[in-house]
């Protein structure tokens, strides 16, 4: 019964009204003396069910059970997870990073402030040697969650299905060992620690850490490794690394990483093509608009002039954009200008765009 303390309170009040008032009440015929008291005797049965039913039923249950409850509860053990690396690599023995890898870089760096950004250059010395002194590396080291670390591959295919596959590649000429090199390190990576992978002509607009055990897709055909993020030992990983070394063939261009990739997922799935399936035992293939919103057939519309409106909207469901930098290299755009990479570089990072705006 949902009443409030000013009913209960009014009904008290006519119930207690002195004898006086009640006398006045039955004077009259004898039919206004009975429904008088008809009425008392009806409001007064009323007062005394709700006073007997508050008092005998008492507070609604779980509050009654609330109060029982005791005051000191065991608090539950919580593991800290760590926090997510996200790793860079430049399997060549270059150290003097572009203004696109630097891009790179910074962007995941300010869209994952708390994470460690890991550049892994095989270029860098181990242990007290000293670091060549460079423009890349100066800018980088302005970012206090910028790692930079010298890339030993021997290690990193240690106890893995490649080490015997990287002793032997290290004696014969192959033509495309530098790309083979870096899709064998980022799935030996990726297996061994578990994170984050992007390609170094990535620029990141939004915080990727949500995404676990996925890998884009490219096209209707191809997924692509150029963004990979996996826990660690995922059996995945183990597969790609198995399959890396079961059908290696070093001659075709993209047949150790994309074709790889595809591949693998297929066989994972139990599927002949991608479009029968996005995700699978815990294996997830984004949408070509997640990384890659513009196919590499038209890497040259990143240096055609675009608005803010039209950019904003190519970009909504974008987490980060690959610039296809084997086909964009060497191609020039002014810093200040409005053109797609150009505004991608002001607005995503701000310091290596000052700088090239200072040197170039």
């Amino acid at each position: 019964i949902g009443l409030s303390r000013s009913t209960l309170l009014t009904f008290g009040e006519m119930t207690s009204a002195p004898p006086d008032c009640l006398l006045g009440l039955l004077r009259g015929t004898p039919r206004q003396r009975v429904c008088t008291l008809f009425i008392i005797g009806f409001k007064f049965t009323f007062f005394v069910s709700v006073m007997v039913y508050w008092h005998v039923v008492g507070e609604p249950r779980g509050q009654r059970v609330l109060s029982n409850l005791p005051v000191d509860v065991p608090c539950p053990h919580v593991v800290p997870q760590p926090p997510r690396n996200i790793f860079f690599l430049e399997t060549s023995d270059r150290t003097n990073p572009n203004f696109l890898f630097m891009c790179s870089v910074e962007s995941a760096a300010r869209a994952h402030p708390e994470s460690p950004v890991v550049v892994l250059m095989k270029g860098l010395p181990g242990g007290n040697a000293s670091r060549p002194r460079h423009l890349g590396l100066s800018l980088l080291g302005c970012f206090p969650n910028v790692q930079m670390r010298p890339l030993d591959l021997e290690e990193l295919f240690r106890e893995t299905p490649l080490a015997a596959w990287y002793a032997a590649v290290q004696r014969r000429w192959e033509p495309y060992l530098l790309p083979v090199l870096s899709d064998a390190s980022r799935i030996a990576l990726l297996w061994k620690f578990g994170g984050i992978y992007l390609d170094t002509d990535f620029i990141v607009l939004k915080d990727l850490r949500n995404l676990t055990n996925a890998l884009g897709t490219q096209s209707r055909y191809v997924l692509n490794g150029a963004f990979l993020a996996f826990e660690r030992h995922h059996e995945f990983m183990a597969q790609c690394m198995r399959d890396f070394v079961a059908h290696y063939n070093g001659w075709i261009w993209g047949h150790q990483g994309p074709q790889l990739l595809t591949r693998v997922f297929k066989k994972w799935c139990s599927i002949r093509s991608l479009s029968e399936s996005r995700a699978c035992r815990g294996v997830t293939t984004l949408p070509p608009e997640a990384f890659y919103p513009i196919p590499w057939q038209n890497w040259k519309k990143y240096f055609e002039d675009i608005s803010p409106q039209e950019l904003t909207q190519l970009l909504n469901a974008t987490f980060a954009v690959h610039v296809w930098n084997k086909k964009s290299q060497g191609t020039r755009f002014e810093a200040t200008s409005r053109a797609l990479l150009a505004q991608l570089h002001a607005r995503y990072c701000p310091t290596t765009h000052k700088a090239m705006k200072m040197y170039l």
